[in-house]
């Protein structure tokens, strides 16, 4: 995931390198006489790899605009957190000082996606961000006739 107005400028320097690899790629292939088949077979690890990239930076971009899609499990916290802070414009150092926390621990945690992140700290971030999550429950099981 990207964190940081470097990391995305990084990841756009290394699409366009990936995009000029693929292209250079694809007719190094056509010139041994392989079929449009046979190169898309040999070329889908790094046409799958580049699609990753260009998604995470779509995504960041998304999150800059502060377009959220709505949390639809716990699991997504932890991202939805690193976005928030992204979207507010906070670096990780703003957010630690907010948090009274080292920048190295905002950064591990980052890098984990919050993995693990108890309830009560994911409210202090969300806190210190000054951001209100709703949420509503949906699919709610019917009881059980006994």
């Amino acid at each position: 995931m990207i964190r940081s107005e470097k990391e995305y400028k990084e990841m756009l320097d290394r699409l366009e390198d990936d995009r000029n690899f693929l292209r250079l790629q694809r007719d190094s292939l056509a010139e041994m006489n392989l079929t449009e088949e046979e190169i898309e077979r040999a070329m889908a690890p790094a046409l799958s790899f580049y699609q990753q990239l260009k998604d995470e930076v779509e995504y960041y971009e998304r999150i800059k605009r502060g377009e959220f899609k709505a949390i639809l499990n716990l699991e997504d916290l932890g991202r939805t957190l690193i976005g928030l802070r992204i979207a507010l414009g906070l670096s990780q150092k703003e957010l630690a000082d907010k948090l009274n926390v080292s920048e190295a621990q905002i950064s591990k945690d980052e890098r984990n996606e919050y993995h693990g992140i108890t309830l009560e700290k994911a409210q202090r971030i969300l806190d210190a961000l000054g951001v209100t999550i709703k949420s509503e429950v949906t699919d709610f099981p019917k009881k059980l006739a006994s």
